[in-house]
């Protein structure tokens, strides 16, 4: 290994953990924000806590409720590639892997940014669902969120010992973050869907958790 891909290799890792610590804080700062008509509010949806008016005057904004099945939809597709991704790096077919994972990450962005706008413009909704269906779901739930943020850094790792040609340590890393990223994709497709496709009143409540 020459000293100039030694320094990229470092540069690398230093920006994976840049980002690996920026997104799940951005993103969780987003979505207390809440565009409230024609307002941008900071809310922390507690009972002592005031919201805070960032903008006014704004475009009044409708709420997005279209999203939450597409990016549902896109994350079940995101699951299915990645399994195909896998699939054709042991057939040996390393060029149709590559693609496929970029398509991935590609298709991880998207989601992330119609998850943002779906919650800045929508008010969260409670799980209506009673007994052992509200445990699992719970379950699903938290297992998802702490499984979300820790693929970051395992995909942007797997990723960079890929792009610098260490295939060795990209195999090992890859062998963690393959089953954390199928299990956020497709746990995340089956939640979200669930909502939609259920009987929308459950005890008088809609069938959907606010974080999903």
């Amino acid at each position: 290994m020459n000293k100039t891909n030694s320094e990229n290799i470092i540069l690398y890792n230093r920006l994976t953990v840049i980002v690996s610590i920026l997104v799940p804080v951005v993103v969780a700062l987003l979505l207390f924000l809440k565009w409230d008509l024609d307002k941008l509010v900071f809310d922390l949806r507690s009972p002592n806590f005031e919201p805070i008016i960032l903008f006014e005057n704004l475009p009044i904004a409708k709420p997005l409720k279209f999203l939450p099945p597409i990016y549902a939809t896109i994350n079940g597709i995101t699951a299915i590639i990645l399994v195909l991704a896998v699939y054709y790096i042991k057939k040996g077919m390393r060029n149709i892997h590559e693609y496929l994972i970029k398509i991935c990450i590609a298709l991880s962005l998207c989601f992330l940014v119609m998850y943002i706008a779906y919650h800045i413009t929508s008010d969260p909704t409670s799980f209506g669902g009673e007994g052992l269906i509200k445990y699992i779901y719970y379950f699903i739930l938290i297992s998802h969120i702490l499984l979300s943020i820790t693929v970051i850094p395992f995909v942007l790792f797997s990723y960079i010992r890929a792009i610098t040609g260490d295939f060795q340590r990209h195999r090992k890393i890859a062998k963690i973050t393959f089953p954390i990223w199928l299990y956020v994709g497709r746990h995340f497709w089956i939640n979200s869907w669930s909502g939609w496709c259920a009987d929308p009143f459950i005890n008088g409540k809609f069938w959907r958790f606010s974080l999903i």
